[in-house]
């Protein structure tokens, strides 16, 4: 344990744990073996950290599970670590996972993550920096969101999901540009209006999926959030949403 670190009654905590400075630990919480936590990270109650996976082919091979930073996690939230496949499960900084939300073995969470309450991670999923997960929104196994999306509570995601965009909808469709958070991180209102076209060209014009992404490449500056996007489709393997 670092400096002025806290535990709460009842909690349990195993061998080869380690926790940063000025961290946190909650009433009735258990941290498993090999389990790391970063710095200034509160766990609140009944939660459980770094628990083997819910998966039937865990063979009880030794995994991590590591926790970022200036991490909140609320009450009965539960992390399990990862399998063999990756080997962790990630956590990034400054993120929050609000009460009863659940990331699976081997999933990686960004930086500047929220999940909302009951928020549910499959297995292998991966999020990006600043997404943020709406209440009770479910999410497959191996699928992956781009970085600065949102997706609306209570929806599935069961593709992949490009970066900036809002996503809503059943089956989860592009509903626009993520432009409220865009702006608040910086993107000036030529960047968003970019991003906006190149999406209304991928999505809404009646061009193919294949002949949207050539054109985009084609006629559009390549900026770094064109980049972004063009890579994070071509590297696809669900399909995208």
């Amino acid at each position: 344990m670092g400096n002025n670190v806290s535990v709460g009654p009842y909690s349990v905590i195993e061998n080869n744990v380690h926790i940063g400075d000025d961290s946190s630990i909650g009433n009735h919480t258990t941290v498993k073996a090999g389990t790391t936590i970063g710095k200034n990270t509160r766990i609140f109650h009944n939660c459980s950290i770094g628990e083997i996976p819910q998966d039937l082919k865990f063979g009880g091979e030794e995994t991590t599970t590591l926790i970022g930073d200036n991490v909140t996690i609320r009450e009965s939230v539960t992390i399990n670590r990862g399998t063999s496949a990756r080997g962790c499960t990630e956590i990034g900084h400054n993120v929050l996972l609000m009460a009863c939300t659940h990331v699976a073995h081997d999933c990686v969470l960004g930086n500047n993550v929220i999940m909302a309450n009951l928020t549910t991670l499959g297995g292998h999923v991966e999020l990006g920096d600043w997404v943020f997960l709406g209440g009770g929104v479910l999410v497959h196994q191996f699928s992956k969101v781009g970085a600065h999306s949102f997706i609306g509570g209570g929806f599935r995601i069961v593709q992949d999901v490009p970066p900036f965009i809002l996503g809503a909808g059943e089956p989860l469709e592009y509903s626009g540009i993520n432009q409220i958070g865009l702006r608040r991180r910086g993107f000036n209102g030529d960047s968003r209006k970019l991003i906006k076209e190149v999406y209304r060209l991928y999505f809404r014009s009646d061009m193919n999926r294949k002949d949207a992404l050539d054109k985009i490449k084609k006629d559009f500056n390549q900026f770094d959030e064109i980049k972004m996007i063009i890579n994070f489709i071509e590297s696809t393997n669900r399909g995208i949403i």
